[in-house]
């Protein structure tokens, strides 16, 4: 039987980062997975993966409606999906490999298998059972159904992103259900490669929860690159047929039933936590009705000496937050006292244009009945924006009416998930609009369309 300090169970991203802070801080550490490699879903089918086939399928899009405006002669390019796979794969096993090597350097045992809790202090995994004076849970989370419909995914017609990130060829015709974050880029992926993409979103909006401003720009933008977008509709049945699937929805205004033919369904309906097997159960651990499990302020169960961070916990379902909860729970264990600032989490749609979001929306504000004001600026005036071609959308700062106190961002333009953490960092250290508006910008760059938006919440823009 080994003993250690901490065993942490689930190697993604807030597994492994909270295994690496851990033995950072003296601890002696042990990090459970069950997967061939390390990483979680996040960089083995996941965030890597598919950002690694946005940046290919971009390429493609560059070629072949670019390139000939900015004088690169190269004719229509030819998608190898096969290679592309493979380039995806290779991605993937630099960045699985790079944690390995981590665990290595920072003596961190790994415990290969899938990991329980039979009681308090240890933790079983296959016949052995291993003693732990803290236990992290980092299960992370497994992909949702849609929710009140007949389905069967099979991973191959009807897919979650794992599937859709490992299809053998590019479909012709593919319907996403769910315009999220997953559903938005995924099917972005296919469209730009040849599909024809249909997305069924239950709500009237895409990107639930974003700035409505935003979504409603965000929508035409993907309409205009070929997406064809249905809101205000709910799917009650995929079925599948030999080599093809039917959808069927009902719009939510009035009823009426329609029905698509998809040669792929991606369901990307959202992510549910994942904690089978870890016998949560018997060990008494205490779950909200959502099936996450409670914790306290220091990230404790009910259960002393068990911890839980990340998607099996409240809050957004996102592989930085893991990362941050990983390493303030690490040094809580040490005895530190760090602290997370759950407003200032960004988040990123890594489409073309990319969409960045940090702190409250204008709906939010107007709900809590809080007084702001509004700089905005259109990437249309930036230079550098234009010289990309990519003069698509705006940079949107919310400032305290009195204060000038930045209360939230939202930026829909290139390299939108770049930009955002300037104005994190602002906002970490309670900047105003006017703060970021007198702090020089490189020129030219497509952050100078973030000071002229803080300068918006003032005198106004410069170049608008």
């Amino acid at each position: 039987m080994a003993s250690y300090d901490v065993i942490v169970i689930g190697a993604g991203p807030g597994g492994y980062v909270c295994a690496i802070r851990c033995a950072q801080l003296g601890l002696k550490t042990a990090c459970v997975e069950g997967r061939e490699t390390l990483g979680g879903t996040c960089l083995n089918v996941g965030c890597i993966p598919s950002k690694a086939l946005l940046h290919a399928s971009h390429l493609v899009h560059e070629a072949e409606h670019n390139f000939e405006e900015m004088g690169i002669k190269a004719g229509k390019p030819k998608v190898e999906f096969d290679k592309m796979l493979d380039y995806k794969q290779g991605v993937i096993d630099t960045n699985t490999k790079g944690i390995e090597f981590l665990f290595k350097k920072n003596k961190i045992d790994w415990l290969k298998g899938w990991g329980s809790i039979p009681e308090a202090g240890k933790v079983k995994v296959g016949d052995e059972i291993h003693e732990a004076k803290h236990i992290i849970i980092a299960s992370g989370s497994s992909a949702a159904s849609i929710p009140g419909a007949e389905v069967e995914i099979d991973e191959k017609i009807v897919v979650t992103s794992t599937g859709a990130l490992e299809l053998p060829k590019v479909p012709k015709k593919m319907v996403v259900v769910g315009a999220g974050v997953i559903g938005l880029e995924l099917g972005s992926v296919y469209s730009r490669l040849g599909s024809e993409v249909t997305v069924i979103e239950f709500l009237d909006a895409i990107t639930p929860g974003a700035d409505a401003e935003v979504a409603r720009a965000f929508q035409k933008i993907l309409k205009k690159q070929g997406l064809d977008i249905i809101t205000g509709a709910a799917v009650s049945k995929v079925e599948t047929l030999k080599t093809k699937a039917k959808v069927t929805y009902a719009m939510r205004k009035d009823g009426a039933e329609h029905t698509v033919d998809a040669d792929v369904v991606l369901v990307a309906t959202g992510r549910l936590p994942f904690t089978e097997g870890l016998g949560l159960d018997t060990l008494g651990v205490k779950m909200s009705k959502r099936g996450q499990i409670e914790v306290d302020a220091h990230y404790q169960t009910n259960i002393p000496g068990v911890y839980a961070i990340g998607d099996v916990i409240d809050g957004p379902m996102l592989a930085h937050k893991a990362e941050d909860e990983g390493g303030a729970v690490a040094e809580m264990i040490a005895g530190q006292k760090p602290h997370i600032d759950y407003n200032l989490i960004p988040g990123v749609i890594y489409t073309t244009p990319e969409v960045a979001s940090v702190g409250a929306t204008e709906e939010q504000l107007k709900e809590a009945g809080r007084a702001y004001k509004a700089g905005k600026f259109n990437f249309m005036g930036n230079g550098r924006a234009k010289a990309m071609m990519q003069s698509d959308g705006f940079v949107k700062i919310l400032a305290d009416k009195e204060t000038d106190r930045i209360l939230g961002a939202h930026i829909i333009g290139p390299v939108a998930g770049e930009m955002i953490h300037e104005i994190c960092v602002a906002m970490e250290f309670g900047a105003s609009a006017e703060d970021l508006a007198r702090t020089c910008h490189a020129h030219p760059t497509t952050s100078e369309a973030v000071r002229e938006a803080a300068m918006a919440c003032g005198d106004g823009p410069i170049h608008a």
